[in-house]
């Protein structure tokens, strides 16, 4: 006969894998079900014998009520580091990744690709000459990057900052979706290709078009290193470009939310 703790359990891994797939958010909280435990260990002898040989169980369940606190939390780096679902982990990394910011229903969360050299040395998500670059976008729209939460399709950086594979991302991303369900953005803004197919694996989703992510408002733009190329390749032209581009997407984003981009004060302007 199968006893009261053990359907419990099974039944609070079916809700974490749940959780990790994005299809549910909900908790087991077993301090609420304390009583039916009891109700049925009074009914049944047998499982109150196994109750009281396995006191640790017991010990257990009552200091942590909630099913996993990796399943209720942001992940954590220490969490991070002792995955190993994909082979970056073993690939020389120096630092995982988790992400940073604003964790509280943010107006905006941004969502790159993957860490870099000084993402690595630091465990912080943008923090290089690509992550200045979006300083200045997230500025340009009125924020801070505490105000903002930002984060990565994979935490563990490639090796030489090479595109992570399909498996590499399809085994971090689970991670990522727990972030956006508790952090719950009001808007999504992709950046670069890697977090649009990250994302939408199975759709083609265009920079500067709307989609929706688990009831989120998801928009792509270039990735800022990508920007940064044309300014190593000195070309100006197309620096140009790509950075209207990448304004007009934000402004999309801005509007999204009913908001403008604030002013630009004029040179000498006091007011």
């Amino acid at each position: 006969m199968t006893s009261f703790p053990e359907i419990l359990n099974a039944f609070e891994q079916a809700l974490e894998l749940e959780r990790e797939l994005g299809t549910r958010t909900v908790e087991c909280d077993r301090a609420l079900l304390a009583p039916v435990s009891a109700a049925t260990s009074a009914a049944a002898p047998a499982m109150a014998a196994t109750s009281a040989a396995a006191p640790a169980m017991a010990a257990t369940s009552a200091a942590a009520p909630v099913v996993a606190a990796t399943s209720a939390a942001l992940p954590t780096a220490a969490e991070l580091t002792a995955c190993t679902r994909c082979d970056l982990h073993g690939l020389g990394r120096t630092h995982v990744v988790p992400g940073q910011g604003n964790a509280n229903s943010p107006d905006f969360m941004f969502v790159g690709e993957a860490p870099g050299a000084d993402e690595d040395r630091q465990g912080l998500a943008f923090v290089g000459a690509a992550g200045q670059f979006l300083t200045k976008m997230i500025a340009a729209m009125g924020y801070t990057r505490d105000q903002v939460f930002i984060a990565n399709i994979c935490k563990c950086r490639p090796p030489n900052n090479r595109t992570p594979s399909p498996p590499e991302m399809a085994a971090c991303v689970p991670y990522l979706k727990r972030q956006i369900a508790l952090v719950r953005p009001k808007c999504l803004i992709l950046l670069g290709n890697t977090a649009m197919r990250g994302l939408f694996p199975d759709m083609l989703v265009r920079r500067g078009q709307w989609h929706v992510y688990e009831g989120i408002p998801a928009i792509g733009t270039f990735h800022p290193a990508y920007i940064l190329r044309f300014d190593s390749a000195r070309d100006p032209a197309g620096l140009r470009k790509a950075k209207i581009e990448v304004w007009d997407t934000l402004k999309l984003a801005l509007a999204r939310l009913g908001k403008k981009p604030p002013e630009i004060k004029k040179k000498g302007q006091t007011t």
